[in-house]
């Protein structure tokens, strides 16, 4: 009723001033016409652009995460299935020849119920070169090694439609189980404390085929390499940096970032309380972080 009234007083006032009678129809039309194209071009713009496209952009001009480290492990997770912890989709990675893409975009290729689901998660360089959906060529970049010169020319191919075509971003690098260091090792306080992700040149030598350079971090008697997905937290500039390259068990036991509890490795005094949280800390690194054990300390607990 009161939209009604209101279009009629409309029809009154345009004929009044435009003294043409049923000259309201048309400014109604215009004013419809105006309001339709805003819609379909999705709001008003504001300096030249529309809400939609100023939020692209923000996103495009968003700093992509660092490279990164993945164990098999690691990268069977990003499988597309939902989240146990919390039903949500998880992104769909995948490795070829060592480098791994986020695949998320073709998710209805390489997701669940995509005809190439079973390469979600997993490295298929060797299987995509030569068309085979074989599981034993899953898993192992080095099979990409013994590719014929036909079958690398292919390999070659999908690296250059995955990066350059389809545009997936890179994410970083799979490293082989063979490839990791033994947890048996003994590394001494002068060796861990050249992991302290301040190094951002690219791996060369040993560390050929990483993504980033190894971080190490101490908690216990183990050493992880948190490069495997840490990254973001203990390489330069994150907020837990001052616990890479060092043996951080004291710190971590106290939720500390006083430099004398970074720097002091005794935990002889903890009480128990404060020992199980380092604990904690270290059953997270193994079980939901799944950091490699890259080797020991040499100390007494």
């Amino acid at each position: 009723m009161v939209i009604s009234n209101a279009i009629q007083g409309m029809a009154k006032w345009c004929e009044a001033v435009t003294g043409v009678e049923g000259s309201s129809g048309y400014i109604v039309l215009l004013v419809c016409t105006i309001i339709g194209y805003i819609w379909i071009n999705d709001g008003f713009q504001i300096n030249g652009s529309t809400s939609k496209q100023a939020a692209e952009e923000e996103e495009e001009e968003e700093e992509p995460e660092p490279l990164r480290n993945f164990t098999i492990k690691q990268l069977r997770h990003f499988d597309g299935t939902a989240d146990d912890n919390s039903d949500e989709e998880k992104k769909v990675y995948l490795s070829v020849g060592g480098t791994v893409f986020d695949v998320s975009k073709g998710r209805e290729f390489y997701g669940p119920g995509g005809p190439y689901e079973v390469f979600a998660g997993r490295e298929c360089g060797a299987a995509l070169a030569t068309m085979s959906f074989d599981e034993e060529l899953l898993d192992d970049p080095s099979h990409c090694d013994t590719l014929g010169v036909g079958d690398k020319s292919q390999l070659d191919d999908w690296l250059e439609k995955f990066e350059h075509y389809r545009c997936y971003p890179i994410k970083g690098k799979l490293v082989p189980d063979a490839k990791l260091p033994s947890s048996d090792r003994i590394i001494s306080m002068e060796e861990l404390a050249k992991y302290d992700g301040m190094n951002q040149e690219k791996p060369t030598g040993e560390n050929a085929g990483y993504g980033t350079l190894p971080i190490y971090l101490g908690a216990l008697d183990k050493v992880f390499d948190v490069s495997f997905g840490g990254v973001h937290m203990y390489g330069k500039d994150g907020p837990y940096n001052r616990f890479a390259g060092k043996d951080a068990s004291r710190a971590l036991a106290l939720m500390s970032f006083d430099v004398k509890d970074v720097e002091n490795t005794d935990i002889s005094d903890l009480d128990e309380k404060k020992v199980k949280v380092l604990k904690d800390w270290v059953t997270s690194f193994e079980e939901k972080k799944g950091y490699p054990v890259v080797g020991k300390m040499d100390k007494k607990l």
